[in-house]
């Protein structure tokens, strides 16, 4: 099986190393997407998002027996939009502190609200104070540690980023929760014990997946890859080669 990888908001391909030297020990392939390169050029909403993954991933020779797809929170959401579009590449997916979508047009328009300004300050503010003030931020939990090559990374997409607060808010997502019965691959559904909102999303969106199964990784919050991370490559190589996971 070859995974794709979809990195966070604020985040950088990279984040998924530790994670693809542990796939890499159980003969899975993994490839982490830079999504914003996605936004270098032009805006692109979600829906287009899925349809140009997909088309991707679907013109690439698989290095493995099946695609799965596997996505963190932002990452998350984007999957589910790339598995909600018909006849999709993907043979399996993960995913992370996902959320299918905001139903309530109020919390909508107060949610793309505060990503505009997140936006503004990723593109204008001082680079340090924005990525101190976001990782600050509780439902995140533990922040994350990266090397000063991810760092540099992180702060040449700065303007990818800002966009990113727009096109990819969960403010402009088009819920997906009457949708989420057409995904008829297997997924495997990961929150942390202590994500309490997430892990509500998750036992719901479960519950309407005609192939899925929970998985609640114990004593984490939101940044599970990184907080659980033997625990997380364990439970996802385990889903790939199986189909299952072992939630003992």
């Amino acid at each position: 099986m070859e995974c794709w990888c979809l990195h966070g908001a604020v985040g950088v391909a990279a984040d998924w190393r530790e994670f693809s030297k542990n796939a890499a020990a159980s003969a899975i392939a993994t490839r982490a997407v830079d999504l914003w390169r996605f936004l270098e050029c032009a805006p692109m909403p979600l829906h287009d998002f899925g349809k140009a993954l997909n088309a991707e991933a679907g013109g690439e020779v698989k290095r493995g027996v099946g695609r799965a797809l596997l996505g963190y929170s932002m990452g998350a959401r984007m999957a589910l939009h790339a598995l909600a579009e018909p006849n999709h590449p993907w043979q399996a997916a993960v995913i992370v502190s996902g959320h299918p979508g905001l139903e309530n047009e109020s919390d909508r328009s107060s949610r793309r609200t505060a990503d505009a300004e997140w936006g503004t300050r990723a593109f204008t503010a001082s680079w340090n104070d924005f990525l101190r003030d976001w990782n600050a931020q509780p439902v995140l939990g533990k922040t994350m540690i990266r090397d000063d090559a991810a760092m540099t990374r992180l702060a040449n997409r700065r303007q990818e980023i800002a966009r990113s607060f727009i096109d990819w808010s969960l403010g402009n997502q088009e819920p997906l929760w009457n949708r989420l019965a057409g995904i008829q691959i297997p997924v495997l559904w990961i929150a942390g014990e202590n994500d309490e909102k997430f892990r509500s999303i998750a036992e719901r969106a479960v519950r309407l997946l005609p192939k899925a199964k929970l998985a609640i990784a114990p004593g984490t919050g939101h940044r599970v890859p990184w907080e659980a991370p033997e625990w997380f490559a364990q439970q996802v190589t385990h889903f790939l080669k199986t189909g299952d996971s072992d939630f003992s």
